[in-house]
């Protein structure tokens, strides 16, 4: 593969703001050992563009996070050492400067032949960014504006979801202002509709930030005050029970799906902590499954993939219930990006090493591009 000139963007003013460094640090390592030049671009928590010197350290360092080393390939490893060896930490090292609204800074107006997205939640998987991308006319990896904020948006994507025929979980979709100005109402809607147990989740977050398992009437309100703390519109979902089972979706108007992965942990539910701490969630992949719900539950991931306009990469998620019941949970379209992370490791397990993985996502960035312009 050609080398390219990559421009990538992490940070954010997200809850998954400490997601985003973690995706950022293993990609960046990835592309400079493909030869590809690397050129990083932060965005700190208050939406400044943090350029030159270090920014990826210097944002880490304003989080208070470790760069997420010890969970690289050798060739992430090796990249990342060489990072850190004899680097400043003070976020003095990284020239900090405010771009005007809309504009671009110059890291990203020079001569960047694509730029990958590493940010995760609103302001960076929303549509947001990408149409300040399409605006400047540079190739982007993953979803454009449509497909992202569809995927962002819980209540639209399963919105889609329905229209296309997916199976979902049954939820109902509640208002801030409407659980502020008729609480009882919104808890005899939910109580009759979706009963408990559930969860209360913000429709625009990820990461299960925002998110509570619901066990009791008493414990609704809670859940929904800190709901509302991160969003407008809110999710109440069904609790189901059963098994949670991923699938990596690769490509643009022909995408595959990789071999399903499935997750277990022994905390009660998949919440942040679990998601992220060490040793508290497992991945098996490829997941031990039936070869026809197997091929069930991929068919659906390209369909929810499909359904959105979704394009270059997602991770799709799904529950497995009694009796083969497969539900399509959600569709994630900047998922997790370590080395480690799920949607790595099941295109590792399908024959497609991360390397090869983020450069065949920067091929299909270019050709959406060059196909946008045909």
């Amino acid at each position: 593969m050609s080398h390219f000139r990559v421009g990538v963007v992490f940070g954010g003013r997200s809850g998954e703001h400490e997601v985003s460094l973690a995706s950022a640090a293993s990609v960046m390592a990835a592309l400079g050992a493909s030869g590809h030049t690397v050129v990083p671009i932060g965005i700190a928590r208050d939406g400044r563009w943090v350029v030159g010197g270090d920014p990826l350290r210097a944002l880490a360092s304003e989080a208070r996070v470790a760069l997420p080393a010890e969970d690289a390939t050798g060739a992430v490893k090796k990249a990342l050492a060489d990072r850190a060896e004899g680097a400043d930490t003070r976020v003095a090292t990284a020239l900090v400067r405010t771009e005007p609204a809309g504009s671009l800074p110059p890291e990203l107006r020079q001569g960047l032949d694509v730029v990958v997205i590493m940010l995760h939640g609103p302001y960076g998987e929303d549509g947001t960014i990408q149409g300040l991308f399409e605006l400047a006319d540079l190739p982007y990896v993953g979803a454009g504006v449509l497909a992202s904020a569809v995927g962002m948006d819980k209540a639209m994507m399963k919105a889609v979801f329905r229209a296309h025929g997916l199976p979902i979980v049954e939820h109902e979709v509640v208002q801030r202002r409407e659980w502020l100005r008729a609480p009882d109402e919104v808890r005899r809607r939910v109580a009759t509709l979706i009963c408990f147990p559930c969860f209360v989740k913000p429709s625009n977050l990820g990461s299960s930030v925002g998110t509570t398992k619901v066990k009791t009437p008493g414990d609704l309100a809670a859940a929904l005050d800190e709901a509302a703390r991160w969003d407008r519109k809110i999710m109440v979902e069904r609790a189901v029970s059963g098994r949670e089972i991923e699938v990596s979706v690769l490509g643009n108007d022909d995408p595959v799906a990789s071999l399903p992965g499935e997750i277990t942990y022994t905390s009660e539910w998949y919440d942040y902590a679990t998601k992220y701490a060490e040793g508290q969630a497992r991945l098996t992949v490829p997941a031990s499954l039936s070869p026809e719900v197997t091929r069930r539950i991929q068919e659906l991931a390209v369909a929810a993939f499909r359904a959105i306009d979704c394009a270059g990469m997602a991770r799709v998620d799904f529950f497995l219930e009694a009796g083969d019941r497969v539900l399509v949970n959600e569709i994630n379209t900047i998922p997790g990006f370590t080395a480690t992370s799920a949607y790595a490791r099941m295109w590792e397990a399908s024959g497609l090493a991360y390397g090869a993985l983020i450069d065949r996502l920067v091929a299909l960035a270019l050709e959406r591009h060059r196909e946008k312009g045909a």
